[in-house]
């Protein structure tokens, strides 16, 4: 077991987008749109929470190669339902940005759900 030996291959551009979502209430879409959640800003937060995890992968996944990210875009909507997340990520590399680009949606949809956990509890 290891990691894959990509010295023998060429840096190129590379680019991938992941997306995730998370339903939610109707009562935590109106507190998010209203301002209203007690922790902060979910969309910045989200954001956040998503370029760290994206830079920081390696740290998560022992067979991923360190990458050298050039760029992270990320999108937080909230909609009717929930919250969703794409995040884009490029890198000029050996090898794909793909578990990046999870990553940052995995972490930035945590990070929603952190926020907003009080507001899901049931009565």
């Amino acid at each position: 077991m290891g990691m894959v030996d990509i010295s023998g291959k060429f840096e190129v551009e590379r680019e991938a987008c992941a997306r995730g979502a998370i339903k939610l209430r109707r009562r935590t879409i109106s507190a998010i749109k209203a301002g209203k959640v007690e922790k902060g800003d979910i969309a910045e937060a989200a954001k956040i929470a998503a370029i760290m995890a994206v830079k920081n992968t390696p740290l998560l996944l022992p067979y991923c190669h360190t990458l050298p990210v050039t760029g992270v875009d990320v999108n937080v909507q909230t909609v009717q339902d929930g919250v969703e997340v794409e995040v884009r990520v490029r890198a000029v590399a050996r090898t794909g940005v793909e578990m990046e680009a999870l990553c940052g949606v995995s972490a930035a949809l945590l990070c929603v759900w952190d926020m907003v956990k009080a507001l899901e509890k049931d009565e």
